[in-house]
Parts: structure tokens; sequence; C-alpha cells
């Protein structure tokens, strides 16, 4: 969901609201946009990590005065951003804390967001569909990553080489007989009668070249379908 704020007293576009982000995100490039000044940011020691797992560069943080209207009715809270040194289709990332200290609540099956005004009203702000499609097909041009942040790390970089060794591979629950099957050997249940033996093995050899046996059988994948970046130091 795409909507705008007001803020530094100008009205900012391109704001995701993210409900699975845990911490309220600024990219570098908006915090210039706004004529912020390095100075005002506060140091930020804790560590932040993207969608893919990892180490987001946070410049720091700022407290700013943020104002959320319907056009009719406004309200105004303090949002602390952190200012991240990251490429991103959107201007300000809303996650969890924002939307929890405005006593927000956000649909994305109406594409609407409601929050309670400080009379007692209620804000009802729409989703922005043009600037959603814009900044979605801004994303795939540029090939920018639009990231779900968290403050812990992910599991998996808890799991240790040796755990993963320790753990018990799936073995057959009967006895099994090797069958050669179009030059390649494959074990079958002992328990399978041999009719049902032949049927499966006439499906292995139509399908044998869904199999991978080595390394050299996986050709790669596309890089524009997926791809991996490696977070290390360039002067390494």
């Amino acid at each position: 969901m795409v909507i705008s704020v007001v803020t530094t007293g100008r009205r900012l576009h391109r704001v995701l609201v993210d409900q699975g982000s845990s911490a309220d995100v600024m990219f570098w490039s908006t915090f210039n946009k706004l004529q912020l000044f390095p100075e005002q940011l506060r140091p930020y020691t804790d560590c932040l990590y993207g969608f893919a797992g990892d180490q987001v560069e946070v410049r720091g943080h700022i407290e700013l005065r943020t104002t959320f209207t319907d056009g009719t009715t406004s309200r105004t809270a303090n949002i602390k951003y952190l200012v991240v040194n990251s490429p991103s289709a959107y201007n300000i990332l809303l996650g969890r804390p924002a939307l929890n200290r405005i006593g927000a609540i956000a649909s994305t099956r109406h594409m609407k967001m409601k929050l309670p005004s400080l009379e007692g009203t209620m804000i009802t702000i729409k989703s922005d569909q043009k600037e959603a499609k814009k900044c979605y097909e801004n994303s795939l041009k540029t090939k920018r990553e639009v990231f779900i942040v968290t403050t812990q790390p992910p599991r998996e970089e808890w799991v240790t080489r040796a755990e993963i060794a320790r753990e018990r591979r799936p073995e057959p629950a009967e006895d099994v007989l090797e069958r050669e099957i179009s030059g390649k050997k494959f074990k079958l249940g002992k328990s399978l009668g041999q009719e049902t033996q032949d049927q499966i093995a006439k499906v292995i050899a139509r399908y044998l070249d869904a199999f991978s046996w080595s390394a050299s059988y996986m050709s790669g994948i596309d890089p524009d379908f997926l791809c991996d970046r490696l977070t290390m130091d360039t002067q390494v």
C-alpha cells in the first residue's frame, strides 16, 4: 500500500506502508531531497537486516513530525526514521513502530488505512494506485530491491555447519533394491510388485532429464529471474 504524508513542510509521495517491517525507514536519497543535514542524524548502533538477510548500512536516525491526512482531518506524530544508504523505488517505509504509534490499521483488500484523530474522528487514507504502479515498474527497471527490514538477523545465520552435519537424513521406511534405469541406478521399495516397478521405471526413463546427477547438470539460472548478492567489503 502506497500513500503520501507531510513532513518538514513538504508532501512526500511514494510512502510504502509495510506491516511486516520492524522499523520505519527513510532512504538516503529522500533525506537529501528534504534538504536535511547529516548533522541532524543521531547515531544508531544496532544492526538492520534486509529481506535477503544482508546487513543494511544505517547512517543514523532522525525524528520528524509527520502528518497523516485524508484531506479533511489530520493527525501529526513524531516518527523516528532510520536513514539507510540503500537504493529504493520508495521514499519512506512505514513499519510497525509508526503504525502502532498512531493506531493505524491498514487493509490491503480495501487499499485503505484508517487511524483515529486526536479529536476522536476517523481518518481514512486511500492508497495511491498510480504511484504504487510507478514504484513497482521503477523497481523492475532499475532492479532496485523492495525489502522488509528487521532488527534481528535471519534464523539461518544462527545454524552452524556442525549442526547441519549432525542432522539425521531421512531413511527409507522399508528395504530397497537397486535397479538400473537408462544407465542410472535407482532404489525402489522391495514391497512393490514387479508390475508396479516396471511402471515406475517407464516413468523415470521418460523424465530422466528432470534429474540432476551432479553440479554439471545445472545449467544455471537467468539472473533476471533470480540473483543472489554477496555482502562483502569491496576493499578486501
